[in-house]
Parts: structure tokens; C-alpha cells; sequence
């Protein structure tokens, strides 16, 4: 009988200190995914605005600067642009490529996502079974107790 409260507790632990430890990672590299994703997402959308425009001679948009702090700003040439390719370093486009590598970073965010996701579902679930066994097995040594 001591053998299986100390495996009761072995579990607990597991769960405690591993699978939702595990959890809280996913969920913060998930939120940061979603967070890039908007980012170029938004930027495809302005992208997407400048290529229909029929003379792409001039541009006003306004500008992220931080905490949802945003400023007015004009271009005057839009032929070209500067897109973060990640680690902060920036490359120039020509305005149709940087449309292309939005909509590649877009897809292999969204499967990072994805499996990210994954894992997140796959830890919650064995963090749900690992407390009904623990629940079980708490309930059966109460009924074996009370015989």
C-alpha cells in the first residue's frame, strides 16, 4: 500500500513539475507564433494595397512604433521595400517578391502552429489522464480501506 501512494505521488509530481511546465512552454510559443503570423499578415494586407493601386508612386499608411503606438508615414517610392526576414535583420524586395515571401513565412508559421498545437493538445490530454488515474486509484484505495 505504500508503494502505490508513493507511485500516486511519483504522478503528481510528473504532472506538477514536467507536463505543465511543458504546457506553459507550448502555450508561450504558440501566443509568440500567433503574434508573428498577425504581424505579416498585416504587412500582406498592405502589400495587397499597394499592388492594386493603379500608380505606386506614393503611399501613406500609418506605422507601428511599439506598444500599438502608431505614426503617420508616407512613402514616395513603394517599388521596393524592406521586410523583417526574422532576427531583426531586414532584406529589400521588389514589391511582388516581398508579397511572395509573406505568403511563404505565412504557411511555415501556420505549421509550426500547428504542431505546436499539437503538442499542447497532446500534453493536456495526458495531464487529464494522469489525474484519473490518480482518481482511481485514490477511489479504490478508499473503498479497499473501508472493507
Amino acid at each position: 500500500m505504500g508503494t502505490q501512494r508513493m507511485s500516486t505521488e511519483n504522478v503528481e509530481r510528473f504532472v506538477n513539475e514536467q507536463l505543465k511546465e511543458d504546457l506553459r512552454v507550448y502555450e508561450k510559443r504558440l501566443k509568440e507564433l500567433n503574434a508573428e503570423m498577425l504581424e505579416y499578415v498585416q504587412l500582406k494586407h498592405m502589400i495587397e494595397t499597394i499592388l492594386t493601386k493603379e500608380h505606386r508612386t506614393e503611399f501613406k499608411t500609418q506605422v507601428n512604433i511599439g506598444g500599438n503606438m502608431f505614426i503617420k508615414a508616407r512613402a514616395e517610392n513603394v517599388e521596393h521595400i524592406l521586410v523583417d526576414v526574422g532576427l531583426k535583420v531586414y532584406v529589400e524586395f521588389k514589391i511582388e517578391e516581398a508579397i511572395r515571401f509573406v505568403e511563404m513565412k505565412i504557411k511555415v508559421l501556420t505549421k509550426e502552429a500547428d504542431i505546436v498545437r499539437e503538442k499542447s493538445i497532446e500534453t493536456r490530454a495526458n495531464i487529464k489522464l494522469a489525474l484519473l488515474v490518480i482518481g482511481d486509484s485514490q477511489q479504490l484505495h478508499t473503498t479497499q480501506d473501508d472493507r
